[in-house]
């Protein structure tokens, strides 16, 4: 899929805005580029089937949060791929990118062999489009969305 990335950081812009600096690591609008494979399209291939297991982040929501009750917030629960993806040295989550309706909110980076991939949010927002993407630093950045 094609899209806008940060040559710095790798950030997607996935409502396609680049009108101001990059909101994770600040460099100028200039530096991004339209790159052609930008997001990984799942393949129903049998030989890819094992890979979109393991990239493909779950979203799970619930309309409460247990955190910060009586907040009215959402909690928002991401999951690196239906069978749990690698964290190792060579072969790991580098990071997961939140957005709501496709406007960035959240990076959150991992460290292999110490972390899960897996975040943890506490949404203000009750409703909207929630979309995640594990970035692997073998096979690519891999989106999901789902309805809050």
């Amino acid at each position: 899929m094609k899209a806008l990335v940060c040559a710095a950081c790798g950030f997607i812009a996935l409502d396609g805005d680049v009108s101001g600096p990059c909101p994770v690591c600040h460099s100028k609008k200039e530096i991004f580029k339209e790159v052609e494979d930008a997001i990984v399209t799942p393949s129903p291939a049998t030989d890819k089937v094992e890979l979109n297991k393991k990239h493909i982040p779950l979203v799970k929501i619930v309309k409460a949060c247990g955190l910060i009750p009586d907040s009215g917030c959402t909690d928002v629960s991401v999951k690196v791929g239906e069978t749990t993806h690698p964290m190792l040295k060579e072969h790991f989550i580098m990071y997961v990118d939140t957005y709501i309706d496709k406007k960035y909110i959240s990076r959150v980076f991992f460290s292999p062999e110490k972390m899960n991939p897996a975040v943890g949010l506490h949404l203000k927002v009750s409703t909207g489009t929630f979309q995640a993407i594990a970035k692997c630093n073998l096979h690519g950045a891999w989106l999901t969305e789902t309805k809050i």
